[in-house]
C-alpha cells in the first residue's frame, strides 16, 4: 500500500525528462548573445520568439518521440500560463493569452518548417519571426548559421540522450 500511494504522489518520469528538455530551451534562448550582438528585441515579444525557434528545434529532432515532444510542448504552455500570471493577468485573461500564444506556436513553426529547405527562405521567416522584420542582413545571416548548428548538433544528439531529458546546444558565438 504505501508504495502505491509513493507512486501516485511521485512525479511522473516523462514529465520531468520533459520540463528539464524545456528549462535547456529557455535557457538557450536566454543567452545574452541574442540580444545583445544579434540584436533580437530584448522584448516579451523577442524572448518568446526566441524560446520558440529553441523549440521548434528541439521538436523537430524529436520526431518519432511523440509522447515525449508533446509533454515539452504541454511544459511550455504550463511556463507561459505561470509567466502571464506572475505578470499579473488574471483568470479571464490567461486563456485569451494562451490561445494567442497556442496560435503564435503552431503559425510559426508551421513557417520555419515550410521554409527550412532553403535558406533564403528560412531567412526570411526569421528575419519576419525573430525581428519583426526590422534587422540587418549580417545579425539575420548570423542567426541562420546559429539555426543550422543548432540542428546539426541536436541532429547528433542520441534518442536516448533525449528520453533521458538532456540536449546540448552549440555556444552562439559571432564570427
Amino acid at each position: 500500500m504505501l508504495q502505491r500511494l509513493t507512486q501516485f504522489f511521485s512525479p511522473d518520469p516523462l514529465k520531468v525528462r520533459a520540463q528539464d528538455l524545456y528549462i535547456a530551451c529557455v535557457t538557450q534562448a536566454r543567452n545574452s548573445f541574442f540580444y545583445e550582438r544579434l540584436h533580437v528585441p530584448d522584448t516579451l515579444d523577442g524572448r518568446f520568439d526566441m524560446v520558440v525557434l529553441h523549440l521548434f528545434l528541439l521538436l523537430r529532432r524529436m520526431k518519432g518521440e511523440e509522447g515525449l515532444a508533446r509533454a515539452v510542448t504541454d511544459a511550455f504552455f504550463v511556463d507561459m500560463d505561470r509567466n502571464l500570471r506572475e505578470l499579473g493577468v488574471g483568470d479571464p485573461g490567461v486563456g485569451k493569452r494562451i490561445r494567442k500564444m497556442v496560435d503564435a506556436l503552431y503559425g510559426r513553426i508551421a513557417a520555419y518548417e515550410s521554409t527550412w529547405e532553403n535558406d533564403h527562405t528560412l531567412q526570411e521567416t526569421l528575419k519576419r519571426n525573430i525581428y519583426a522584420g526590422n534587422v540587418n542582413d549580417q545579425d539575420v545571416e548570423m542567426l541562420l548559421g546559429y539555426v543550422r548548428s543548432c540542428a546539426k548538433q541536436l541532429q547528433e544528439a542520441t534518442a536516448e540522450s533525449l528520453r533521458e531529458g538532456s540536449c546540448n546546444w552549440p555556444v552562439p558565438s559571432g564570427r
